[in-house]
């Protein structure tokens, strides 16, 4: 038991794992925002479109409750899943945004880095440094000229 435990702990403390829940937690937040986007921006203009507070408007009874039968209503809610497709659309709108974002910024970087080096290497091309050869040579004369 005390092995399965090293090696669960060991699994757990794995960087991706970890990398991984922090991506879940940070997506249950990121699906609250969107979330609070839909219900409280985009729902109200489409109210305003289908003249109702919110989409469940759109939702069609089939059949009514019918409490002496004991039946619940049967109901088409096309409301409810055009509600979830607007927020399936913000929430892939938000993240093709994102994710172009950082693809424009790293490709900027890289950018930056080989133009970067492009200038390092033309400064080493202009200011060629001596050999150590060279170097010795010059001292040797420049030590000849003092005696």
């Amino acid at each position: 038991m005390k092995k399965f435990m090293e090696e669960f702990k060991a699994f757990v403390m794995r960087g991706n794992v970890m990398d991984m829940a922090i991506g879940v937690i940070i997506g249950g937040a990121f699906g609250a925002i969107t979330t609070a986007l839909v219900n409280n921006v985009v729902t109200p203009l489409l109210a305003v479109l289908f003249n109702s507070p919110n989409t469940d408007a759109l939702n069609f009874t089939l059949r009514a409750a019918d409490e002496a039968a004991g039946t619940e209503a049967i109901v088409l809610g096309l409301g409810t899943f055009l509600g979830a497709i607007i927020n399936f659309l913000v929430i892939a709108l938000v993240l093709f945004s994102v994710i172009k974002a950082m693809n424009k910024a790293h490709e900027l970087a890289e950018k930056l880095k080989k133009k970067e080096e492009e200038e390092a290497a033309v400064e080493e091309a202009e200011d060629p440094k001596p050999t150590t050869e060279e170097l010795l040579t010059a001292i040797l004369e420049e030590l000849k000229k003092d005696k």
